[in-house]
């Protein structure tokens, strides 16, 4: 419980339904349900109560609030005090590339099992109302380690040779994190580009994550369907043999390997012309590689390699706190998944990628249970943007779906400005620190900068995370209350989410690629959309036409915030 006077939260009610309890007075109290939309009143008398027709453990929290607010002049500590105070508990965030709202079974799925995540979720906060801050992959990651929307810093899905988005001097998640006395490390996905725009992948490769404040970087410079198809560690290519060195071109073909386009015969996958260039490992990718034989991967391996990277930068940090970003390549494409997961699902490589997923997670989680620092690790578990089926590569994901929603009862997905784009599965999981819940309220993966800093007592400059909002209480599941307004991003163009309603801007850009090839809704139409998303969920009603005066102020706040900020 929070407070006396005014509202007072309470985990027990939200495992019975029950939601917003307020005490007006020391006689008087209301019990909202928001499955039963009625309202409940108890009048209390000094010497007896009324008949209760509550349930009751219901009773028992009503009682224990009112006799909090008559204890005067007692003073308790509360539980996020407890939390902040002297803690430097480890951070994991498992972050999780095209994993939609319906692809886990903890959140509706019905076709594919993820036991691993749902102990998490079972045990843990799982949110319903959890954005991302873009609905494409390089703005949201570049969100989430800045705490700034990535349209101030013009971040847009990136080629794989292109210039560090974050340059040395710019505040971090990881710089901050360090500044606390944490050891950092990032292993998995990075595609937020390295060097200075003229990579040397011979030599060292910096500006990169050592740059930025992570003390070790295991990575996949770009994506798995870009070149250069090599592992990073720290600045050095893996396993680059110097007498085979590597060349990159975005621009034209280098080197002798075959393409895509001259030898379609090869593929494994028929892939769409932006895909359809060097071929590695059966699978042609976006951009031309040659040289690097020796350091080139093997998809079927990245998750192994990339938990066994993980596990040991934990081993190995183990005594003293740690942060670390353990970017996934699953689910993106392409999807290859190691044959033990070959056949896990009916739904082809997609599904195959998502147990993949569930068990890379497992594994590193039971390390952290065996290593004894379980209760001192707190645990994101989120995703990107929304889901893709069709992202270039003819791997079955749509020929396969039968009837998994991955998107979950929302519209869009991967690029869209609709809920879906940016919509996504969100676990935070602490044992013995946090209750099990689900969580209702409206945060943004922007957040977390500012409400780790706040975990691990580190004041932020005024420059810092500029669009990032303190809202620890909500993410340690100790508050419903979470922000009043979110600007989600698709493709550099800004929507707004004001409580429960959504307001889609008129766009001149129709972005047909989205509905045309990816076969998801886009939400780009040259008229403004409103939507009640507490009735409408689905976005299906727009009502801009009969609210001009609520569409005409969301406008003007949503320029202001991209502007000026929030």
């Amino acid at each position: 419980m929070r407070k006396c006077n005014g509202a007072l939260h309470y985990p027990a009610f939200r495992r019975l339904g029950y939601w917003d309890i307020k005490i007006q007075n020391l006689d008087v109290v209301q019990v909202k349900s928001q499955s039963l939309k009625v309202r409940y009143k108890i009048m209390i008398d000094t010497a007896i109560y009324a008949t209760l027709r509550f349930k009751l453990a219901v009773i028992s929290v009503v009682l224990l609030a009112i006799s909090a607010c008559m204890t005067a002049g007692v003073k308790t500590e509360s539980p996020l005090h407890d939390l902040t105070q002297n803690a430097k508990p480890n951070v994991v965030i498992f972050y999780i590339d095209d994993l939609g709202y319906g692809d886990l079974s903890s959140y509706g799925a019905t076709k594919v099992a993820t036991p691993e995540i749902d102990r998490l979720a079972a045990k843990g906060v799982r949110f319903t109302d959890a954005h991302s801050s873009a609905a494409t992959c390089t703005p949201s990651r570049y969100s989430l380690l800045t705490g700034e929307h990535g349209f101030r810093n013009n971040a847009k899905i990136l080629e794989g040779d292109a210039p560090a988005l974050i340059q040395p001097g710019k505040s971090t998640l990881a710089a901050m994190f360090k500044k606390a006395g944490y050891a950092t490390g990032v292993v998995g996905k990075w595609h937020l580009g390295l060097g200075d725009g003229n990579v040397d992948w011979n030599a060292n490769v910096k500006p990169g994550p050592l740059e930025i404040g992570f003390d070790y970087s295991f990575l996949l410079p770009a994506t798995g369907d870009r070149v250069p198809s090599v592992y990073l560690e720290n600045h050095r290519v893996v396993n680059l043999d110097p007498q085979d060195p590597i060349t990159v071109s975005y621009q034209g073909k280098v080197g002798n390997r075959a393409t895509g386009y001259e030898n379609p015969e090869l593929l494994r996958y028929v892939a769409d012309e932006q895909h359809n260039e060097t071929i590695i490992n059966g699978v042609s990718r976006i951009g031309h590689m040659a040289g690097g034989e020796s350091a080139l991967w093997t998809d079927e391996d990245f998750s192994e390699i990339f938990s066994d990277k993980a596990i040991d930068f934990i081993r190995n940090n183990k005594d003293k706190p740690f942060f670390l970003f353990h970017s996934y390549h699953d689910i993106h494409v392409p999807r290859l998944p190691h044959p033990r997961f070959i056949g896990t699902t009916d739904m082809g490589p997609r599904g195959d990628a998502i147990a993949q997923m569930d068990w890379i997670t497992g594994q590193v989680v039971k390390e952290i249970e065996q290593l004894g620092i379980a209760n001192n690790t707190l645990i994101i578990f989120t995703s990107d943007n929304g889901p893709v089926l069709d992202d270039g590569y003819a791997d079955e994901s749509v020929t396969k779906l039968g009837d998994h929603k991955p998107s979950g009862p929302f519209k869009g997905g991967k690029y869209s400005r609709y809920e879906a784009g940016t919509r996504v599965p969100t676990i935070v999981y602490w044992p013995g620190k946090i209750l099990a819940q689900t969580n209702d309220a409206l945060v943004s993966q922007i957040d977390i900068y500012a409400s780790l800093a706040k975990l691990v007592g580190v004041e932020l400059n005024v420059s810092e995370a500029q669009d990032s909002q303190e809202q620890l209480a909500v993410w340690l599941g100790q508050s419903t209350q979470g922000r009043s307004e979110l600007v989600e991003e698709s493709l550099a163009n800004g929507s707004l989410r004001t409580g429960n309603w959504k307001y889609i801007p008129a766009s001149e850009q129709e972005h047909s690629f989205i509905t045309d090839s990816k076969e998801i809704e886009s939400g780009y139409m040259n008229k403004p959309q409103l939507f009640d998303l507490l009735t409408d969920p689905n976005e299906n009603y727009n009502l801009a036409e009969q609210n001009p005066d609520k569409v005409a102020k969301m406008d003007a706040r949503l320029k202001q915030i991209i502007t000026s900020g929030y």
